[in-house]
This record gives C-alpha cells, structure tokens and sequence, in this order.
C-alpha cells in the first residue's frame, strides 16, 4: 500500500475505494421509508403488550372479560368519542342529584369523531375499528412529521432516533387506541413544522382544525406572541416584514378565538355560558368536589390533595422551577427558541386550568419536543437503554391507567 502511495504523482487525485458488492447493491433507503419502518416496528410491539393486557383483562362497564383488541383499544374516553361521533352533544346539561353539572360530551372535541364517523359511513364499519384505523393513521402522520420537524433543529441521525423515540415512548399505545390523541399531534407537529417554516398563512386551517380536536387555541396563540415578540426585537438581523407581521399577528388571533370558540358553542348549543368549563370541572369533582374554575390554583389543590400540606404546594412550586430551569438547559436549547415558545406556553396553560391526577401523563403529551433534546446524546449505550426504558414505561402505563382494576380510579 505505502509503495502504491509513492508512485502517485504530486497533485494526482487519489482513487476512490471500491465498495463493497453489498454496499454497491443497496440504494440509500428515503427517509420516509426509515421512519415508516420504525413506526411499523414499534407498532408490532406496542400492539403485543396491549393483545397481552387484554389476554388478562377482566369484565369491566365497556367490554367483557378478554375482549379483542378494537374493543379493548375503546375503554375509557372513547366511548365518550363514541358518542359524539353516533348521538352529538346534549342540548340540556345532565346534572347530578345535587343539582351540578354531570360528566357529558361537551368536554370532547368533534374533530376527531367527526373523522371517524365519515369513515364509518364510507366503508360502513362500525365505530371500534375505524377508530383504531384512523388513530393509526394519524400515528403515522405524526411520526413522519415529527422526524421532518427535527431535521430543523437536529442533524440527521439524531432527528431519526428523536423519531424512534416518539414512537415507543411510554404513552404511545394511546396513538392507536380510540382517543383524539394521535390527529392531534399530528396537526400540532404539522403547525410547529409550519411555524419554524414561517409559512404563516398555511396554519390558518390547520389550527383551525388542531383547536376542534383537542384544547389547544389559547397554547398556541401564546407561542405565536412570543414568536412575533421576539422576531420583532431581532428585525435587524432577522428582516420582518410588514406583510409577515401582519400576517403572523393574524395568525395569533385567529388562534386564540379558535380557542375560545367551542365554549362559546357550547354556550350557544346549552343556554349556559359556563356548559363548557362546568362539564370539565365535573371530572375533578370526585378529587375535590365541586369548585369554581380559578386560573393557576388547580396543581396546588391538587398537590395538596395528593400529598398534604405544605409538602404538596412544595412539589408544585418545584416542579413549576424544574420545568423552567428544563427550557434553559443546553439540550433544550439545541432545539431553537420557537419550539421553547410553545413548551413554555402550552406548560403554562396545563398550570393554568388542569388538575394534576391519572390523565396527566397524557396531558403532557403535546411536549414530545423534548424527546428531540432526548436524542441527542449519541452513545449506543444510552439510546439502547432509553429505549427499553421506554417500552418498559408503556408496559407501566398500561398497567396503571389503561387496564380496568374493579372501581378503577386512574383513568388514561
């Protein structure tokens, strides 16, 4: 090899290596295809822990014992999508014998039935297994975008494993189950996608339909004024034009009426202006009964309700410090300041109006940004780990919140 070397002329260029007939033969696989086979892959072992589960799962309000796995994918919050999608909403809010609101639909979005019902109508099925059909198809779609979304703040393979990442992690079966969950991370990534694209105009009808699919208007709204803050403050490195601004501007106040909007048909469908808060207020009644909605007071009763005072109003105030300190750290960071903008907003509005129990977990979902902080690290050690950590989180998650233990108090 040295004397081959010598022999070459000064300046000649070198030959390049031969490949391999291996390599030679294989064609570089599109990136679509990589994430497609990883979604595929994590849907074979996210369906076997579930088909598991059921195996075991005794007779419960929604199915019989063993149930197979469309009916089993439907407990809990979807037969309330159920409903939507097959009666609508009431007219008349049904009240307990104490004269307060009940637990009804206008607490479920009509995006996601909506979509199901049509398919129930084209290909005439019933509602569990086009429920599960369009939930994986949205899984789908939510995974490819998501890898797209990395891919503008990661480099290439660590925006793949972020992509890994979001399809086993610990609350992923819930994508192909029948909850709204997985069409609404996909108009999320799609609009986050949008945003960093600074295609203003396209997120107009995909925020629109975000809104009607699950709470997420007034979240949005502030991410897109922090965005117009700070592109503002950097117009002179980063021009801003008055077209932009205006549109972009548009942009956050189309999606805070969007926010407000179906309370305001709630109001409309029912007579009362608060049908639709009161309706959610009726799921924290059996924690703490029932209580006026005040802003950014629910984690602190709920903490207080979990673990007493002062150490629950402690917990609170450190997990509301934890999380901030989280958007400031370097592997936060790497994921750019509009990506920030909507984890600081949307943790902002879960303090603001949810109460902290079971469904928590799910609730966080719409902070999968953070697995792209998670990808990062490059050791194969570590992501090995993470994953089976993650596979084994969705075997505890399944466990706790979605398998029906008698009068189970810990709903999905």
């Amino acid at each position: 090899m040295a004397d081959r070397i010598r022999r070459l002329k000064p300046g000649a260029p070198a030959r390049p290596a031969r490949p391999g007939r291996l390599t030679a033969r294989l064609r570089p696989v599109p990136w679509w295809a990589r994430v497609t086979m990883i979604w595929a892959a994590s849907r074979v072992v996210t369906t076997t822990l579930v088909l598991l589960l059921a195996r075991v799962q005794g007779a419960n309000p929604w199915t019989a014992a063993s149930p197979g796995y469309s009916d089993f994918a439907n407990i809990w919050d979807g037969r309330w999508y159920n409903i939507v999608a097959v009666a609508g909403y009431p007219s008349v809010l049904p009240v307990t014998i104490d004269g307060h609101v009940a637990e009804n639909a206008w607490a479920f979005m009509p995006g996601y039935p909506a979509v199901v019902r049509l398919l129930m109508i084209v290909l005439d099925q019933p509602w569990a297994p086009m429920a599960v059909l369009v939930s994986l198809g949205f899984s789908l779609g939510s995974a490819l975008l998501f890898y797209r979304l990395m891919l503008r703040v990661l480099d290439a393979p660590a925006a793949l494993f972020a992509a890994v990442l979001f399809c086993v992690a610990p609350l992923s079966p819930i994508l192909q189950f029948g909850y709204a969950e997985s069409m609404y991370l996909f108009f999320l990534t799609l609009a986050l996608l949008l945003l960093l694209e600074r295609r203003y105009v396209l997120l107009f009808p995909v925020i629109l339909v975000m809104a009607f699919t699950r709470p997420s208007g007034l979240a949005f709204a502030l991410a897109m004024g922090l965005h117009l803050v700070q592109r503002r403050l950097g117009r002179q490195r980063d021009p801003f034009p008055v077209r932009e601004r205006v549109v972009a501007a548009s942009v956050a106040g189309f999606s805070a009426a969007s926010g407000l909007a179906w309370p305001l048909i709630a109001w409309a469908a029912t007579g009362s202006v608060t049908a639709y808060t009161d309706t959610e207020l009726a799921w924290r009644s059996a924690y703490i009964g029932y209580q006026e909605l005040v802003p950014f007071t629910a984690w602190f009763q709920s903490g207080v309700w979990w673990l007493g005072t002062p150490l629950g109003i402690s917990v609170v105030a450190a997990l509301i410090v934890g999380f901030t300190a989280l958007l400031f750290s370097p592997p936060v960071r790497r994921l750019g300041v509009d990506l920030r903008f909507w984890l600081a907003a949307y943790g902002l509005y879960l303090l603001a109006v949810f109460f902290p129990q079971s469904s928590t977990f799910r609730l966080l979902m719409p902070l999968f940004p953070l697995l792209g902080a998670a990808a990062v690290p490059k050791n194969p050690v570590y992501r090995v780990a993470l994953v089976l950590l993650a596979i084994a989180g969705q075997w505890g998650w399944l466990l706790l919140c979605w398998g029906v233990d008698g009068a189970d108090w810990t709903p999905p």
